[in-house]
Protein backbone atom coordinates (compact mmCIF):
# COMPACT_ATOMS: atom_id res chain seq x y z
CA UNK A 1 0.00 0.00 0.00
CA UNK A 2 1.99 2.90 1.18
CA UNK A 3 2.23 6.42 0.59
CA UNK A 4 0.62 7.93 -2.71
CA UNK A 5 4.01 9.23 -3.88
CA UNK A 6 5.73 5.99 -3.04
CA UNK A 7 2.48 4.35 -5.37
CA UNK A 8 3.39 6.45 -7.91
CA UNK A 9 6.82 5.72 -8.18
CA UNK A 10 6.17 2.38 -8.52
CA UNK A 11 3.77 2.56 -11.18
CA UNK A 12 5.91 4.52 -13.36
CA UNK A 13 8.72 2.42 -12.77
CA UNK A 14 6.73 -0.31 -13.62
CA UNK A 15 5.67 0.95 -16.64
CA UNK A 16 8.86 1.70 -17.92
CA UNK A 17 10.13 -1.98 -17.31
CA UNK A 18 7.12 -3.37 -18.97
CA UNK A 19 7.79 -0.82 -22.00
CA UNK A 20 11.31 -2.25 -21.66
CA UNK A 21 9.79 -5.81 -21.87
CA UNK A 22 6.93 -5.00 -24.62
CA UNK A 23 9.61 -3.63 -27.12
CA UNK A 24 12.35 -6.40 -25.87
CA UNK A 25 9.72 -8.99 -27.22
CA UNK A 26 8.34 -7.29 -30.24
CA UNK A 27 12.65 -7.53 -31.03
CA UNK A 28 12.38 -11.41 -30.73
CA UNK A 29 9.06 -11.87 -32.56
CA UNK A 30 11.10 -10.30 -35.66
CA UNK A 31 12.56 -14.06 -35.62
CA UNK A 32 9.55 -15.39 -37.48
CA UNK A 33 10.72 -13.22 -40.19
CA UNK A 34 14.20 -14.18 -40.05
CA UNK A 35 17.69 -13.52 -37.84
CA UNK A 36 18.73 -10.73 -39.78
CA UNK A 37 15.16 -8.76 -38.86
CA UNK A 38 15.81 -9.61 -35.16
CA UNK A 39 19.45 -8.19 -35.66
CA UNK A 40 18.35 -4.73 -37.23
CA UNK A 41 15.43 -4.26 -34.29
CA UNK A 42 18.29 -5.04 -31.90
CA UNK A 43 20.15 -1.95 -33.48
CA UNK A 44 16.91 0.28 -32.65
CA UNK A 45 16.66 -1.60 -29.05
CA UNK A 46 19.89 -0.95 -28.21
CA UNK A 47 19.70 2.46 -29.62
CA UNK A 48 17.04 3.51 -27.15
CA UNK A 49 17.56 1.35 -23.70
CA UNK A 50 21.56 0.71 -24.04
CA UNK A 51 22.75 4.63 -24.47
CA UNK A 52 22.91 7.42 -21.81
CA UNK A 53 19.33 8.75 -20.77
CA UNK A 54 18.05 4.96 -21.44
CA UNK A 55 20.41 2.85 -19.44
CA UNK A 56 19.80 5.64 -16.73
CA UNK A 57 16.32 5.28 -16.78
CA UNK A 58 16.04 1.42 -17.30
CA UNK A 59 18.41 0.39 -14.27
CA UNK A 60 16.51 3.24 -12.33
CA UNK A 61 13.21 1.99 -12.83
CA UNK A 62 14.16 -1.85 -12.05
CA UNK A 63 16.23 -0.12 -8.69
CA UNK A 64 13.53 2.03 -8.10
CA UNK A 65 10.24 -1.03 -8.37
CA UNK A 66 12.52 -3.42 -6.37
CA UNK A 67 12.29 -0.74 -3.51
CA UNK A 68 9.10 0.03 -3.56
CA UNK A 69 7.78 -3.60 -3.85
CA UNK A 70 10.26 -4.19 -0.88
CA UNK A 71 8.46 -1.18 0.96
CA UNK A 72 4.61 -2.02 0.06
CA UNK A 73 5.47 -5.57 1.72
CA UNK A 74 6.97 -3.94 4.71
CA UNK A 75 4.18 -1.50 5.15
CA UNK A 76 1.31 -4.05 4.83
CA UNK A 77 0.31 -5.32 8.11
CA UNK A 78 -1.22 -8.61 6.63
CA UNK A 79 0.53 -10.57 4.18
CA UNK A 80 -3.81 -11.46 3.43
CA UNK A 81 -4.61 -10.28 0.23
CA UNK A 82 -6.44 -10.92 -3.41
CA UNK A 83 -4.88 -14.36 -5.46
CA UNK A 84 -4.34 -11.73 -8.23
CA UNK A 85 -2.06 -10.38 -5.88
CA UNK A 86 0.01 -12.83 -4.60
CA UNK A 87 0.34 -14.70 -7.91
CA UNK A 88 1.59 -11.43 -8.56
CA UNK A 89 3.87 -11.01 -5.58
CA UNK A 90 5.04 -15.01 -6.11
CA UNK A 91 5.96 -14.31 -9.77
CA UNK A 92 8.29 -11.79 -8.89
CA UNK A 93 10.19 -13.60 -6.02
CA UNK A 94 10.92 -16.26 -9.27
CA UNK A 95 12.57 -13.49 -11.27
CA UNK A 96 15.85 -13.20 -9.41
CA UNK A 97 16.25 -16.97 -10.06
CA UNK A 98 15.29 -16.78 -13.83
CA UNK A 99 16.43 -13.56 -15.42
CA UNK A 100 19.94 -13.15 -13.98
CA UNK A 101 21.87 -15.32 -15.99
CA UNK A 102 20.49 -13.60 -19.24
CA UNK A 103 21.05 -10.34 -17.95
CA UNK A 104 24.43 -10.73 -16.98
CA UNK A 105 25.68 -12.81 -20.04
CA UNK A 106 24.38 -10.14 -22.61
CA UNK A 107 24.77 -6.37 -21.27
CA UNK A 108 27.37 -7.72 -18.36
CA UNK A 109 29.55 -9.74 -21.16
CA UNK A 110 29.04 -6.62 -23.15
CA UNK A 111 30.28 -3.82 -20.71
CA UNK A 112 32.90 -6.16 -18.47
CA UNK A 113 34.62 -8.29 -21.40
CA UNK A 114 33.42 -6.49 -24.71
CA UNK A 115 31.45 -9.34 -25.87
CA UNK A 116 29.32 -8.18 -28.74
CA UNK A 117 26.59 -9.49 -27.62
CA UNK A 118 24.39 -10.13 -30.58
CA UNK A 119 21.19 -12.62 -31.37
CA UNK A 120 23.34 -14.95 -32.67
CA UNK A 121 25.35 -14.97 -29.60
CA UNK A 122 22.59 -15.54 -27.46
CA UNK A 123 20.76 -18.05 -29.61
CA UNK A 124 24.13 -19.86 -29.70
CA UNK A 125 24.29 -19.94 -25.95
CA UNK A 126 20.99 -21.26 -25.68
CA UNK A 127 20.42 -23.97 -28.40
CA UNK A 128 24.22 -24.85 -28.74
CA UNK A 129 26.07 -24.71 -25.34
CA UNK A 130 23.88 -24.97 -22.88
CA UNK A 131 20.26 -25.61 -24.28
CA UNK A 132 19.31 -26.36 -20.66
CA UNK A 133 19.02 -22.82 -19.89
CA UNK A 134 16.53 -22.68 -22.97
CA UNK A 135 13.47 -23.31 -20.42
CA UNK A 136 14.61 -21.16 -17.56
CA UNK A 137 15.01 -18.49 -20.35
CA UNK A 138 11.25 -19.55 -21.36
CA UNK A 139 9.77 -19.58 -18.16
CA UNK A 140 11.35 -16.23 -17.28
CA UNK A 141 9.83 -14.64 -20.16
CA UNK A 142 6.50 -16.09 -19.01
CA UNK A 143 6.85 -14.63 -15.52
CA UNK A 144 8.07 -11.27 -15.97
CA UNK A 145 5.20 -10.64 -18.65
CA UNK A 146 2.81 -12.51 -16.53
CA UNK A 147 4.09 -10.34 -13.58
CA UNK A 148 3.88 -7.03 -15.56
CA UNK A 149 0.29 -7.60 -17.58
CA UNK A 150 -1.33 -8.52 -13.65
CA UNK A 151 -0.02 -4.91 -12.74
CA UNK A 152 -1.14 -3.90 -15.58
CA UNK A 153 -4.78 -5.00 -15.24
CA UNK A 154 -5.03 -3.92 -11.48
CA UNK A 155 -4.29 -0.18 -12.57
CA UNK A 156 -6.55 -0.43 -15.36
CA UNK A 157 -9.37 -1.79 -14.03
CA UNK A 158 -11.24 0.85 -12.52
CA UNK A 159 -11.13 2.72 -15.93
CA UNK A 160 -14.16 3.26 -17.30
CA UNK A 161 -12.78 2.58 -21.06
CA UNK A 162 -11.42 -0.92 -19.96
CA UNK A 163 -13.97 -3.30 -20.22
CA UNK A 164 -14.16 -2.66 -23.83
CA UNK A 165 -10.48 -2.69 -24.16
CA UNK A 166 -10.13 -5.76 -21.87
CA UNK A 167 -10.71 -8.21 -24.89
CA UNK A 168 -8.29 -6.47 -27.35
CA UNK A 169 -5.25 -5.94 -24.18
CA UNK A 170 -5.97 -9.89 -23.54
CA UNK A 171 -5.42 -11.27 -27.08
CA UNK A 172 -2.08 -8.86 -27.27
CA UNK A 173 -1.27 -9.89 -23.93
CA UNK A 174 -1.90 -13.40 -25.05
CA UNK A 175 -0.13 -12.82 -28.78
CA UNK A 176 3.28 -10.88 -27.85
CA UNK A 177 4.75 -13.28 -25.50
CA UNK A 178 3.68 -16.22 -28.13
CA UNK A 179 5.09 -14.70 -30.79
CA UNK A 180 8.39 -13.69 -29.11
CA UNK A 181 9.17 -17.20 -27.75
CA UNK A 182 8.09 -18.86 -31.58
CA UNK A 183 10.44 -16.17 -33.40
CA UNK A 184 13.50 -16.89 -30.64
CA UNK A 185 13.06 -20.58 -30.81
CA UNK A 186 11.94 -20.74 -35.13
CA UNK A 187 15.97 -18.99 -35.51
CA UNK A 188 16.76 -21.16 -32.98
CA UNK A 189 16.29 -24.36 -35.13
CA UNK A 190 18.37 -22.71 -37.83
CA UNK A 191 20.94 -21.75 -35.68
CA UNK A 192 21.78 -25.13 -34.55
CA UNK A 193 21.81 -26.71 -38.02
CA UNK A 194 24.37 -24.28 -38.98
CA UNK A 195 26.68 -24.68 -35.96
CA UNK A 196 26.97 -28.46 -37.30
CA UNK A 197 29.77 -26.44 -39.70
CA UNK A 198 32.67 -26.23 -38.02
CA UNK A 199 34.14 -23.65 -40.24
CA UNK A 200 30.69 -21.02 -39.88
CA UNK A 201 30.91 -22.17 -35.88
CA UNK A 202 34.05 -20.72 -35.55
CA UNK A 203 33.57 -17.78 -37.79
CA UNK A 204 30.47 -16.82 -35.60
CA UNK A 205 32.74 -17.49 -32.74
CA UNK A 206 34.71 -15.26 -34.21
CA UNK A 207 32.33 -12.14 -34.73
CA UNK A 208 31.67 -12.36 -30.48
CA UNK A 209 34.98 -10.99 -29.85
CA UNK A 210 35.05 -13.27 -26.99
CA UNK A 211 39.09 -14.27 -27.27
CA UNK A 212 40.44 -16.44 -24.53
CA UNK A 213 37.02 -15.04 -22.24
CA UNK A 214 35.09 -17.79 -22.36
CA UNK A 215 35.40 -19.31 -19.72
CA UNK A 216 35.75 -15.62 -17.60
CA UNK A 217 32.62 -15.13 -18.83
CA UNK A 218 31.29 -18.39 -17.54
CA UNK A 219 32.26 -17.63 -14.02
CA UNK A 220 31.08 -14.19 -14.15
CA UNK A 221 27.69 -15.12 -15.02
CA UNK A 222 27.51 -17.80 -13.02
CA UNK A 223 29.32 -16.68 -9.86
CA UNK A 224 27.36 -12.97 -9.88
CA UNK A 225 24.15 -15.25 -10.35
CA UNK A 226 24.89 -17.34 -6.85
CA UNK A 227 25.37 -13.96 -4.90
CA UNK A 228 21.80 -12.59 -6.71
CA UNK A 229 19.99 -15.63 -5.66
CA UNK A 230 21.58 -15.47 -2.06
CA UNK A 231 20.90 -12.09 -1.88
CA UNK A 232 17.23 -12.38 -2.72
CA UNK A 233 17.02 -15.09 0.09
CA UNK A 234 18.52 -13.21 2.55
CA UNK A 235 16.37 -9.91 1.93
CA UNK A 236 13.05 -12.12 2.10
CA UNK A 237 14.23 -13.62 5.13
CA UNK A 238 15.07 -10.49 6.95
CA UNK A 239 11.68 -8.85 5.76
CA UNK A 240 9.55 -11.90 6.76
CA UNK A 241 11.54 -11.75 10.03
CA UNK A 242 11.85 -8.25 10.61
CA UNK A 243 7.49 -8.42 10.25
CA UNK A 244 6.97 -10.71 12.37
CA UNK A 245 9.15 -8.89 15.18
CA UNK A 246 7.35 -6.12 14.89
CA UNK A 247 4.02 -7.88 15.27
CA UNK A 248 5.60 -9.06 18.31
CA UNK A 249 6.36 -5.52 19.66
CA UNK A 250 2.84 -4.03 18.44
CA UNK A 251 1.38 -6.59 20.47
CA UNK A 252 3.49 -5.48 23.75
CA UNK A 253 2.58 -1.83 23.28
CA UNK A 254 -1.08 0.71 23.38
CA UNK A 255 -3.80 -0.65 21.48
CA UNK A 256 -7.16 0.39 20.48
CA UNK A 257 -10.68 -1.11 19.75
CA UNK A 258 -12.50 -1.26 16.46
CA UNK A 259 -15.61 -2.52 16.55
CA UNK A 260 -17.79 -3.97 13.79
CA UNK A 261 -22.09 -4.72 13.64
CA UNK A 262 -21.67 -8.08 13.23
CA UNK A 263 -20.61 -8.20 16.96
CA UNK A 264 -16.63 -8.28 15.90
CA UNK A 265 -14.20 -6.48 17.91
CA UNK A 266 -10.23 -6.26 16.66
CA UNK A 267 -7.96 -5.00 19.30
CA UNK A 268 -5.25 -3.43 17.24
CA UNK A 269 -2.07 -0.87 17.45
CA UNK A 270 -3.01 2.75 16.88
CA UNK A 271 -2.52 3.83 12.90
CA UNK A 272 -2.86 0.52 11.72
CA UNK A 273 -5.83 0.47 8.49
CA UNK A 274 -9.13 -0.21 9.56
CA UNK A 275 -8.81 -2.74 6.22
CA UNK A 276 -5.82 -3.84 7.52
CA UNK A 277 -7.79 -4.47 10.62
CA UNK A 278 -10.54 -6.47 9.15
CA UNK A 279 -8.05 -8.56 7.33
CA UNK A 280 -6.00 -9.18 10.23
CA UNK A 281 -9.03 -10.70 11.64
CA UNK A 282 -9.82 -12.50 9.22
CA UNK A 283 -13.53 -9.90 8.58
CA UNK A 284 -14.17 -10.61 4.97
CA UNK A 285 -13.82 -6.48 3.55
CA UNK A 286 -14.43 -5.39 0.00
CA UNK A 287 -11.67 -3.99 -1.45
CA UNK A 288 -11.98 -3.86 -5.39
CA UNK A 289 -8.18 -2.18 -5.68
CA UNK A 290 -6.13 -3.99 -2.97
CA UNK A 291 -6.40 -1.43 -0.66
CA UNK A 292 -4.81 1.43 -2.96
CA UNK A 293 -7.57 4.17 -1.93
CA UNK A 294 -8.89 4.30 -5.48
CA UNK A 295 -12.29 2.18 -5.92
CA UNK A 296 -14.16 3.31 -2.70
CA UNK A 297 -15.06 0.23 -2.28
CA UNK A 298 -13.81 -0.32 1.39
CA UNK A 299 -15.63 2.31 2.93
CA UNK A 300 -17.26 2.19 6.19
CA UNK A 301 -19.59 4.47 7.70
CA UNK A 302 -18.29 5.66 11.62
CA UNK A 303 -21.31 4.63 13.80
CA UNK A 304 -18.94 6.01 17.29
CA UNK A 305 -15.63 7.84 17.74
CA UNK A 306 -15.49 9.85 14.57
CA UNK A 307 -14.29 13.05 16.56
CA UNK A 308 -11.17 11.16 17.26
CA UNK A 309 -10.47 10.20 13.85
CA UNK A 310 -7.44 11.80 12.27
CA UNK A 311 -8.75 13.87 8.99
CA UNK A 312 -9.03 12.59 5.34
CA UNK A 313 -6.01 13.04 3.21
CA UNK A 314 -6.61 15.06 0.09
CA UNK A 315 -5.89 11.85 -2.11
CA UNK A 316 -9.10 10.08 0.19
CA UNK A 317 -11.47 13.30 0.08
CA UNK A 318 -11.42 12.97 -3.51
CA UNK A 319 -12.23 9.92 -3.71
CA UNK A 320 -14.64 10.16 -1.25
CA UNK A 321 -16.52 13.42 -3.36
CA UNK A 322 -16.63 11.37 -6.15
CA UNK A 323 -19.31 8.46 -5.04
CA UNK A 324 -21.20 11.49 -2.91
CA UNK A 325 -19.86 10.19 0.27
CA UNK A 326 -21.12 12.10 3.45
CA UNK A 327 -18.75 13.61 6.25
CA UNK A 328 -19.15 10.12 8.06
CA UNK A 329 -18.09 8.09 5.82
CA UNK A 330 -14.33 6.98 5.18
CA UNK A 331 -12.12 4.31 3.37
CA UNK A 332 -11.06 1.61 5.09
CA UNK A 333 -7.79 1.68 3.59
CA UNK A 334 -6.69 5.15 4.64
CA UNK A 335 -8.52 5.50 7.60
CA UNK A 336 -5.82 4.82 10.41
CA UNK A 337 -7.46 5.05 13.71
CA UNK A 338 -5.62 6.38 17.12
CA UNK A 339 -8.60 6.08 19.64
CA UNK A 340 -11.57 3.06 19.22
CA UNK A 341 -13.88 3.20 16.97
CA UNK A 342 -17.06 1.28 15.71
CA UNK A 343 -17.56 1.12 11.89
CA UNK A 344 -20.01 -0.12 9.14
CA UNK A 345 -18.87 -1.62 6.06
CA UNK A 346 -20.91 -0.20 3.53
CA UNK A 347 -20.78 -2.65 0.36
CA UNK A 348 -20.55 -6.41 0.55
CA UNK A 349 -17.28 -8.35 0.35
CA UNK A 350 -17.99 -10.28 -2.88
CA UNK A 351 -18.44 -6.48 -4.55
CA UNK A 352 -17.35 -6.37 -7.87
CA UNK A 353 -15.88 -3.75 -10.05
CA UNK A 354 -18.87 -2.09 -11.30
CA UNK A 355 -18.64 -1.08 -7.80
CA UNK A 356 -15.13 0.56 -7.83
CA UNK A 357 -16.12 2.57 -10.95
CA UNK A 358 -16.87 6.77 -10.91
CA UNK A 359 -20.65 6.53 -10.54
CA UNK A 360 -23.26 8.88 -10.24
CA UNK A 361 -23.73 10.33 -6.13
CA UNK A 362 -27.21 9.46 -6.03
CA UNK A 363 -26.84 5.86 -6.54
CA UNK A 364 -25.45 6.18 -3.01
CA UNK A 365 -28.71 7.71 -1.33
CA UNK A 366 -30.22 11.13 -2.01
CA UNK A 367 -33.42 12.98 -1.12
CA UNK A 368 -34.24 14.24 -4.50
CA UNK A 369 -37.26 15.10 -6.37
CA UNK A 370 -38.54 13.70 -9.51
CA UNK A 371 -41.79 12.82 -11.26
CA UNK A 372 -42.67 8.49 -11.10
CA UNK A 373 -45.09 6.76 -13.20
CA UNK A 374 -46.86 4.10 -12.59
CA UNK A 375 -48.47 2.34 -15.41
CA UNK A 376 -50.81 -1.20 -15.05
CA UNK A 377 -52.90 -3.52 -17.49
CA UNK A 378 -56.34 -3.86 -17.33
CA UNK A 379 -58.06 -7.20 -16.74
CA UNK A 380 -55.26 -8.89 -17.47
CA UNK A 381 -56.11 -11.86 -15.29
CA UNK A 382 -58.68 -12.58 -17.11
CA UNK A 383 -56.82 -12.53 -20.75
CA UNK A 384 -54.27 -14.85 -18.97
CA UNK A 385 -56.90 -17.52 -17.80
CA UNK A 386 -58.51 -17.62 -20.94
CA UNK A 387 -55.23 -18.19 -23.06
CA UNK A 388 -51.96 -20.98 -23.49
CA UNK A 389 -48.84 -19.82 -20.96
CA UNK A 390 -46.91 -19.15 -24.04
CA UNK A 391 -48.88 -16.95 -25.72
CA UNK A 392 -49.30 -14.85 -22.15
CA UNK A 393 -45.43 -14.70 -21.99
CA UNK A 394 -45.31 -13.34 -25.92
CA UNK A 395 -48.25 -10.81 -25.20
CA UNK A 396 -46.50 -9.23 -21.67
CA UNK A 397 -42.75 -9.47 -23.38
CA UNK A 398 -44.27 -7.32 -26.25
CA UNK A 399 -46.00 -4.79 -23.86
CA UNK A 400 -43.32 -4.98 -21.64
CA UNK A 401 -40.70 -3.83 -25.24
CA UNK A 402 -43.30 -1.32 -26.23
CA UNK A 403 -43.67 0.42 -22.89
CA UNK A 404 -39.53 0.36 -22.32
CA UNK A 405 -39.25 1.89 -24.96
CA UNK A 406 -41.51 4.67 -24.74
CA UNK A 407 -40.15 5.24 -21.25
CA UNK A 408 -36.32 5.34 -22.68
CA UNK A 409 -37.26 7.21 -25.40
CA UNK A 410 -38.54 9.95 -23.40
CA UNK A 411 -35.40 10.19 -21.04
CA UNK A 412 -37.01 8.04 -18.04
CA UNK A 413 -35.78 5.29 -16.25
CA UNK A 414 -37.36 2.44 -16.08
CA UNK A 415 -37.28 1.22 -12.60
CA UNK A 416 -39.18 -2.61 -12.35
CA UNK A 417 -41.51 -4.65 -13.74
CA UNK A 418 -44.44 -5.40 -11.08
CA UNK A 419 -46.26 -8.31 -12.45
CA UNK A 420 -47.93 -6.54 -15.43
CA UNK A 421 -47.29 -3.50 -14.27
CA UNK A 422 -44.42 -0.69 -14.72
CA UNK A 423 -42.50 1.70 -12.51
CA UNK A 424 -40.56 4.55 -14.10
CA UNK A 425 -38.49 7.34 -12.78
CA UNK A 426 -38.24 11.00 -14.68
CA UNK A 427 -35.83 13.28 -13.61
CA UNK A 428 -33.19 11.38 -11.69
CA UNK A 429 -29.80 13.18 -13.60
CA UNK A 430 -31.58 16.11 -14.17
CA UNK A 431 -33.98 18.32 -12.54
CA UNK A 432 -38.14 17.84 -11.58
CA UNK A 433 -38.86 20.55 -14.07
CA UNK A 434 -37.46 18.42 -16.86
CA UNK A 435 -38.46 15.04 -15.26
CA UNK A 436 -42.16 16.08 -14.68
CA UNK A 437 -42.12 16.90 -19.23
CA UNK A 438 -40.49 13.69 -19.46
CA UNK A 439 -43.30 11.63 -17.23
CA UNK A 440 -45.94 13.49 -19.87
CA UNK A 441 -44.27 12.65 -22.52
CA UNK A 442 -43.88 9.39 -21.41
CA UNK A 443 -47.88 8.42 -20.56
CA UNK A 444 -48.31 9.95 -23.97
CA UNK A 445 -45.78 7.91 -26.07
CA UNK A 446 -46.99 4.69 -24.02
CA UNK A 447 -50.79 5.30 -24.99
CA UNK A 448 -49.56 4.99 -28.33
CA UNK A 449 -47.05 2.52 -28.08
CA UNK A 450 -50.38 0.58 -26.76
CA UNK A 451 -52.69 1.40 -29.62
CA UNK A 452 -49.97 0.28 -31.89
CA UNK A 453 -49.65 -3.04 -29.73
CA UNK A 454 -53.05 -4.00 -30.19
CA UNK A 455 -53.15 -3.42 -33.63
CA UNK A 456 -49.91 -5.89 -34.02
CA UNK A 457 -52.41 -8.57 -32.02
CA UNK A 458 -55.36 -7.90 -32.77
CA UNK A 459 -55.77 -11.63 -34.10
CA UNK A 460 -54.37 -13.41 -30.90
CA UNK A 461 -57.04 -10.28 -28.48
CA UNK A 462 -60.35 -11.12 -27.90
CA UNK A 463 -60.58 -7.50 -26.98
CA UNK A 464 -57.98 -4.59 -27.17
CA UNK A 465 -55.51 -4.68 -23.57
CA UNK A 466 -56.24 -1.40 -22.18
CA UNK A 467 -54.19 0.27 -19.07
CA UNK A 468 -54.00 3.07 -16.15
CA UNK A 469 -51.28 5.45 -16.02
CA UNK A 470 -50.72 7.60 -12.77
CA UNK A 471 -48.42 10.40 -12.41
CA UNK A 472 -46.98 12.09 -9.75
CA UNK A 473 -44.29 14.25 -8.44
CA UNK A 474 -42.06 15.15 -5.36
CA UNK A 475 -39.63 14.53 -2.93
CA UNK A 476 -38.20 10.82 -2.89
CA UNK A 477 -35.53 9.11 -1.71
CA UNK A 478 -33.08 7.56 -4.93
CA UNK A 479 -30.80 5.46 -4.71
CA UNK A 480 -29.49 1.78 -5.78
CA UNK A 481 -31.07 -0.90 -3.37
CA UNK A 482 -31.05 -4.90 -3.01
CA UNK A 483 -29.19 -7.83 -3.01
CA UNK A 484 -27.02 -9.16 -5.63
CA UNK A 485 -28.43 -9.71 -9.18
CA UNK A 486 -31.94 -8.07 -7.99
CA UNK A 487 -30.34 -4.61 -7.32
CA UNK A 488 -31.38 -1.71 -9.20
CA UNK A 489 -31.82 1.92 -9.43
CA UNK A 490 -35.17 2.69 -7.36
CA UNK A 491 -37.55 5.39 -5.89
CA UNK A 492 -38.83 4.88 -2.17
CA UNK A 493 -41.10 7.39 -0.47
CA UNK A 494 -44.76 8.91 -0.06
CA UNK A 495 -44.28 10.64 -3.62
CA UNK A 496 -43.83 6.95 -4.79
CA UNK A 497 -47.11 5.58 -3.25
CA UNK A 498 -49.42 8.16 -4.35
CA UNK A 499 -48.41 7.78 -7.96
CA UNK A 500 -49.06 4.39 -7.70
CA UNK A 501 -52.23 5.37 -5.70
CA UNK A 502 -53.28 7.83 -8.74
CA UNK A 503 -53.20 4.86 -11.05
CA UNK A 504 -55.16 2.40 -9.23
CA UNK A 505 -57.99 5.46 -9.29
CA UNK A 506 -58.16 5.16 -12.80
CA UNK A 507 -60.40 2.30 -12.88
CA UNK A 508 -62.83 4.37 -10.23
CA UNK A 509 -62.78 7.04 -12.83
CA UNK A 510 -62.74 5.36 -15.81
CA UNK A 511 -59.99 7.34 -17.03
CA UNK A 512 -56.49 6.21 -18.75
CA UNK A 513 -54.78 8.52 -16.64
CA UNK A 514 -54.58 10.81 -13.44
CA UNK A 515 -51.96 13.69 -13.48
CA UNK A 516 -51.28 15.34 -9.84
CA UNK A 517 -51.89 19.27 -10.49
CA UNK A 518 -48.02 19.52 -8.97
CA UNK A 519 -46.87 17.50 -11.92
CA UNK A 520 -48.47 19.73 -14.31
CA UNK A 521 -47.17 23.40 -12.69
CA UNK A 522 -43.85 21.88 -12.66
CA UNK A 523 -43.98 20.84 -16.46
CA UNK A 524 -45.71 23.85 -17.32
CA UNK A 525 -48.16 22.46 -19.33
CA UNK A 526 -51.54 23.49 -19.89
CA UNK A 527 -53.75 20.78 -18.32
CA UNK A 528 -56.64 23.26 -17.78
CA UNK A 529 -59.04 20.94 -20.67
CA UNK A 530 -59.16 18.28 -18.49
CA UNK A 531 -61.55 17.24 -15.57
CA UNK A 532 -60.11 18.05 -12.22
CA UNK A 533 -60.90 16.76 -8.55
CA UNK A 534 -59.71 16.68 -5.28
CA UNK A 535 -58.96 12.91 -4.04
CA UNK A 536 -58.10 11.90 -0.62
CA UNK A 537 -54.93 9.73 -1.30
CA UNK A 538 -54.73 6.88 1.20
CA UNK A 539 -51.57 7.48 3.50
CA UNK A 540 -52.04 10.98 3.18
CA UNK A 541 -53.98 13.30 5.62
CA UNK A 542 -54.64 16.20 2.74
CA UNK A 543 -56.59 16.34 -0.60
CA UNK A 544 -55.11 16.95 -3.73
CA UNK A 545 -55.89 18.15 -7.00
CA UNK A 546 -55.45 16.09 -9.95
CA UNK A 547 -56.34 15.88 -13.59
CA UNK A 548 -58.46 13.40 -15.31
CA UNK A 549 -57.08 12.40 -18.48
CA UNK A 550 -59.71 10.41 -20.65
CA UNK A 551 -57.32 9.39 -23.65
CA UNK A 552 -53.55 9.31 -22.55
CA UNK A 553 -52.00 10.23 -26.21
CA UNK A 554 -53.33 13.47 -25.86
CA UNK A 555 -51.13 14.32 -23.09
CA UNK A 556 -49.26 17.61 -23.51
CA UNK A 557 -45.79 17.55 -24.17
CA UNK A 558 -44.01 20.57 -23.54
CA UNK A 559 -40.08 21.27 -24.45
CA UNK A 560 -39.57 24.80 -23.10
CA UNK A 561 -38.46 25.10 -19.54
CA UNK A 562 -41.51 26.48 -17.61
CA UNK A 563 -41.28 29.03 -14.99
CA UNK A 564 -41.85 27.33 -12.00
CA UNK A 565 -44.31 29.26 -8.95
CA UNK A 566 -41.63 29.77 -5.88
CA UNK A 567 -44.81 29.28 -3.83
CA UNK A 568 -46.54 25.73 -3.42
CA UNK A 569 -49.24 24.31 -1.84
CA UNK A 570 -48.98 23.20 1.67
CA UNK A 571 -47.22 20.44 2.23
CA UNK A 572 -45.33 20.38 -0.82
CA UNK A 573 -42.12 21.08 -0.08
CA UNK A 574 -39.25 21.75 -2.66
CA UNK A 575 -36.31 19.72 -1.78
CA UNK A 576 -33.10 21.42 -3.88
CA UNK A 577 -31.50 17.99 -5.88
CA UNK A 578 -28.26 17.65 -5.15
CA UNK A 579 -25.86 18.33 -7.79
Amino acid sequence: MGSGWARKLRLVSGLILFTFVTTHFINHALGNISLEAMEAGREVFLTIWRHGPGTIVLYGAIVVHVLMALAAIWQRRTLRMSWAEGFQVVLALFIPFLMPAHVLATRGGHEFFGVNDSYLFEILSVWVFAPQNGWLLAAGVLVVWSHGCIGLHQWLRLRPWYGAAKPWLLTMALLLPSLALSGFAGVGKQIALLARDKVWLDQAMASFRLGDAMKELADFVYGTMDYVVIGTAIVVVLLLVGRWVRGLWAQRGHRITISYPDGHEVSVEPGLSVLDASRLAGIAHASVCGGRGRCSTCRVRIASGQENLPPASGAELKVLARVGAPDSVRLACQLRPTADVTVMPLLPPNVSLQNGVDRPNYLQGSEREIAVLFADLRAFTKFSESKLPYDVVFALNQYFRSMGQAVETAGGHLDKFIGDGVMALFGVESDLETGCRQALAAGAAMAEALDHLNHQLRHDLDEPLRMGIGIHAGATIVGEMGYGAATSVTAIGDTVNTASRLEAMTKEFAVQAIVSDYVGACAGADLTAYETREVTVRGRAETMKVYLIPDARTLPRPEARAAIPRQRRRGRVRVKAPT
